[in-house]
């Protein structure tokens, strides 16, 4: 088992209003969790996984808005693995989802 250590962060244009109003969420092979903006654990099996980040207003409950996608794998040698997701600064924007 390997721990996915997962930074979420808006823009720091954006950060008061996502913190306020919005939740980032994290979908792993089709599970959705909650998370939180900063750093989120989840342990994930060894074998490859599709990443899904995103966020939905507060009160909403299937929206999926600004979602970055990324596909991994895990050998299980790793004790964790890193993963950062940013939110870019416009209304528009999805996240920039980096492995490792």
């Amino acid at each position: 088992m390997t721990k996915l250590l997962i930074h979420i962060q808006p823009s720091l244009i954006a950060l008061p209003f996502h913190r306020a109003f919005t939740r980032p969420l994290v979908d792993i092979d089709g599970v959705e969790r909650e998370a939180a903006w900063g750093t989120t654990e989840i342990p994930v099996e060894a074998g490859t996984h599709h990443l899904a980040v995103y966020f939905r207003y507060r009160g909403q409950r299937s929206a999926r808005l600004g979602v970055g996608h990324e596909e991994f794998a895990v050998d299980g040698s790793m004790p964790e693995l890193r993963v950062t997701a940013r939110l870019g600064p416009r209304n528009g924007s999805g996240f920039h989802v980096v492995i490792g």
